[in-house]
């Protein structure tokens, strides 16, 4: 049947979903007869998603389908703020599970004429009664459009059950909305060849209901006295990493202030190499009792950038890129100059043990992703002090990088 639409009937069902998601941003979303979890799979993406669920009877095909929706690479190596849960659960439709209760959307995509019509009555009980979802988006095939199907004689498919016409199903969809406090609208995709629209109407027809009242009435109605019953087998289950997540945000941030620390040093020996001996004010030279090397002290510059700016980026949208942009290349350069000493007592063999110290403040300062990421300097000393791979001067504020030039 597909070859009749471009781009493929199943392909305009997904996107009128996706097209709501975006319009609406919903944060909690389960697709009733998941099936290939192809739809899912479309839906991870959208990041304003906290939690996406799929429900289908189909055991067996689940947990085939279901490592499709694991993350990709880009999610562990780009995190962002973003959060998103995944679960997916064999169920039957017509049974009520109290983990599904209080989601912002349902969908139901060419799944209720595969029930009988007594389970659709349970299937109306259990979705608008029981879970009272915010939205519930649900499509089926029109029954008026099949005589424009070449050769089709009876149902669409073999287990439908049946097939309604526009009437039909828009006396289902108000007797459920006066049952149980919902308003529709109903639309559809596929549309019929020119002239002939209004006679047959679109071939999966779409009733789109929206709980009378809004999230507040769907909030008192979470607080009744609803059973809990867990009905539902969980099959599998994934959290996307995140930066909410304290120890993803320490090892990107960990990872950001080694690379930057590194680059600096070698930045700085270079510049230092043609101006031995020079010194800069901003600086004193400490000495790190012990084991006899010398490094740079910036407790004090540090504390000065911590007073004047505890946060980056507040009112950015995306304070990871923009953050720390418009400082002049000729002050970075102006605060990118090498000091460091050899061990005492020690002549060329020194070289092993000189050690190079880049300042918190500067890395803060200059690293656009360590300033978003830490805040401010005094979260960016505390994630780094309790991180075993990074090494830091004794006062806490710089961090020591070995020279193996």
């Amino acid at each position: 049947m597909d070859p009749m639409f471009s781009p493929p009937l199943h392909v305009q069902r997904h996107q009128f979903v996706i097209d709501f998601v975006k319009r609406n941003k919903p944060q909690k979303v389960v697709d009733l007869g998941c099936s290939e979890c192809s739809l899912l799979k479309k839906l991870k993406f959208h990041r304003e998603i906290e939690l996406l669920v799929g429900v289908d009877i189909n055991g067996a095909q689940l947990k085939r389908k279901m490592h499709g929706l694991a993350p990709i690479s880009t999610y562990y190596l780009q995190p962002t703020y973003d959060q998103l849960r995944i679960e997916l659960y064999q169920g039957s439709v017509t049974q009520k599970d109290v983990r599904l209760r209080g989601f912002d959307l349902v969908t139901s995509i060419e799944l209720i004429e595969h029930l009988t019509l007594a389970d659709v009555d349970r299937f109306s009980e259990v979705v608008f009664g029981y879970m009272t979802p915010v939205a519930v988006i649900v499509s089926t095939p029109n029954s008026e459009f099949n005589p424009l199907f070449p050769g089709l004689s009876g149902f669409r498919h073999s287990d439908h059950k049946f097939e309604w016409t526009r009437a039909e199903f828009k006396s289902w969809a108000l007797k459920v909305c006066l049952e149980y406090g919902y308003e529709v609208e109903f639309t559809g995709v596929g549309q019929a060849p020119p002239g002939q629209q209004e006679r047959v109407g679109f071939c999966s027809q779409i009733g789109v209901f929206h709980r009378l009242g809004g999230r507040d009435v769907y909030n008192m109605l979470l607080g009744d006295d609803a059973e809990d019953v867990f009905s539902y087998t969980l099959l599998y289950s994934i959290n996307y990493p995140s930066l909410r997540d304290n120890n993803i945000l320490r090892r990107v941030l960990v990872s950001e202030v080694l690379y930057w620390a590194e680059k600096l040093k070698k930045r700085w020996i270079e510049a230092g190499e043609l101006q031995t001996g020079e010194r800069d004010d901003t600086y004193t030279l400490c000495q790190t009792e012990g084991r006899g090397e010398e490094c740079l002290r910036a407790s004090e510059r540090c504390m000065e950038m911590e007073e004047k700016q505890t946060a980056c980026g507040a009112e950015m949208e995306n304070p990871v890129e923009q953050c720390g942009r418009g400082v002049s290349e000729d002050k970075e350069r102006e605060d990118e100059k090498l000091f460091w000493t050899n061990v005492q007592g020690q002549q060329e063999s020194c070289k092993l043990h000189r050690c190079v110290s880049v300042p918190l403040a500067v890395l803060w300062s200059r690293c656009p992703k360590i300033c978003a990421l830490s805040g401010n300097l005094s979260n960016l000393r505390h994630f780094l002090m309790e991180a075993p791979e990074v090494k830091l001067s004794q006062d806490g504020w710089a961090v020591l990088v070995q020279d193996h030039g």
